[in-house]
């Protein structure tokens, strides 16, 4: 690999995650944790606090903080998982859902906006580079 290009690819990176952080607030009231929490749950249905905290790639102790967090909210409601009432399963609740499709919908517009310059191939070839991109630091052992 180029080491220019990989310097080039962690900057630019770091650059994005803090422009898109940086223009956040104006796109509802969730912070990023939140929007990937909800989302998640979302996504996958109800899930076990330590599945999600591993889709996230977070600590226990940290995906426990964000979760009581939205739970004060009332955006996620904790049960008890109906197989083994020991562990409590996840799931967002209406109020949640709703916060979730507003920002989504805010997000959305945005990326519609700043993208609306490019061509249809290199939109599917941002998508298919991100997806992979995404998957390989999920699977990345270190």
């Amino acid at each position: 690999m180029e080491e220019d290009s990989l310097r080039i690819i962690e900057q630019e990176i770091a650059l994005l995650v803090r422009l898109t952080t940086a223009h956040s607030p104006r796109l509802g009231d969730l912070d990023r944790s939140e929007y990937l929490i909800l989302s998640e749950l979302d996504k996958n249905g109800t899930l076990a606090i330590n599945i999600l905290a591993e889709e996230l790639k977070l600590n226990l102790s940290t995906a426990s903080r964000q979760v009581a967090s939205l739970e004060r909210k009332n955006y996620i409601r904790r049960f008890p998982d109906p197989q083994n009432g020991r562990i409590s399963r996840l799931e967002v609740t209406e109020t949640g859902l709703k916060s979730l499709r507003k920002v989504q919908q805010a997000r959305y517009n945005a990326y519609e906006e700043v993208l609306s310059e490019w061509q249809a191939d290199e939109l599917k070839a941002l998508e298919g580079n991100l997806k992979r991109l995404n998957r390989d630091f999920k699977n990345w052992k270190r």
